[in-house]
């Protein structure tokens, strides 16, 4: 296969994990027969990407660039192209491609491919180099892996949907919240505000955990029923055995058995937040009530896009805090700090 030509556009980019972002020219492929080129318009800030720039997953290559809630409009299609045509919004999340014929893939489960392609840190088929984020003015990505955007939603405050919304969408589908249960969401940080907006939307009784008693308020804003401060134990014994379903948004070392006590039998608790190291998980709350604890990793295209429409039907979107792209490296270290409400966006005009 011949190696496309390719053009030139700007980006923000680290060269080392100690390095600060800062502005670079990447290159990117023209667009082949199935390809879409996207001018980026905005894109969110995911903790994922700090830990890919200063690679504490030990895999970054370098230069990277982060990037994986992106959205834009379409400035260009290729000959094949029958999704797409110039001027639509449409978005880019976590992945840029994958196998396409393994069990995975023919089921609409892409993000478990063992070949799938990420949308930074990932290679790219098409130039055998690694893949570049949407910390930059464009991307191209094959059609199959574009989304569209519903028309209603403000697309700066729909990019977070790409990860954290999806991320929290796909477990609550799969193990089918909805009225007439009780759900807790544990954290109310990107993940977990998004947790309780779908939670709600899907017709719950709402709980939120936090650590923190000054987000009482905020959680209930945003569609919470009740609010539990995780550190007062009558609070959480309050609550023993009484809940079908809890999404854990947290990756901070934390006490999972606390959680584990309020599930009621055959409940589910599904970790969506990585902890760095591994959590103790107590053999008993598990043997003597069947309940059962899972993971779940982003969603696939026909989820994410299913996504996008309940999103739109429902006018979910998530609360964000827009930034220039020179203020990324500010935005890292208040991340660390948990100082935003709730996801950074980064307005890409103003990498022109």
């Amino acid at each position: 296969m011949a190696t496309p030509t390719c053009y030139s556009t700007k980006a923000f980019s680290t060269s080392s994990a100690k390095s600060p972002l800062a502005p670079a020219t990447i290159q990117r492929r023209e667009p082949g027969a199935s390809d879409v080129q996207i001018e980026i318009l905005y894109c969110g800030v995911c903790h994922s990407d700090l830990h890919f720039a200063r690679d504490e997953w030990h895999f970054t290559q370098y230069p990277a660039v982060p990037g994986h809630e992106i959205v834009g409009r379409v400035t260009k299609v290729g000959s094949g192209v029958t999704k797409f045509k110039v001027g639509d919004s449409v978005g880019v999340g976590c992945l840029v491609d994958s196998c396409r014929t393994c069990a995975d893939c023919q089921n609409g489960l892409e993000q478990f491919c063992a070949g799938m392609v990420m949308t930074y840190g990932g290679m790219e088929k098409q130039l055998n180099a690694p893949t570049l984020g949407g910390y930059a003015q464009s991307i191209v990505v094959t059609e199959e892996f574009v989304l569209r955007m519903p028309a209603n939603l403000d697309l700066a405050a729909a990019a977070p949907l790409l990860c954290a919304g999806i991320t929290t969408y796909s477990p609550m589908k799969h193990w089918k919240v909805g009225a007439g249960q009780k759900v807790g969401i544990v954290g109310l940080g990107g993940l977990g505000h998004m947790g309780v907006k779908f939670a709600r939307a899907f017709g719950a009784h709402v709980v939120l955990f936090t650590t923190s008693p000054n987000k009482v308020e905020d959680a209930k804003r945003l569609g919470a029923h009740e609010v539990v401060v995780s550190k007062d134990e009558k609070q959480m014994a309050a609550h023993a055995g009484s809940f079908d379903f809890i999404l854990d948004a947290v990756s901070a070392e934390h006490d999972i058995n606390a959680y584990m006590n309020l599930l009621k039998r055959d409940g589910n608790l599904v970790l969506v937040g990585a902890p760095e190291k591994p959590l103790p998980v107590a053999a008993f709350p598990l043997l003597f009530r069947r309940r059962s604890l899972s993971g779940s990793l982003i969603g696939g295209l026909p989820e994410t896009q299913e996504m996008l429409d309940f999103c739109g039907q429902h006018n979910i979107t998530s609360d964000v805090e827009m930034i220039r792209m020179d203020q990324i490296n500010e935005a890292y270290e208040r991340m660390l700090k948990s100082d935003v409400k709730y996801r950074f966006v980064i307005d890409m005009a103003s990498l022109k």
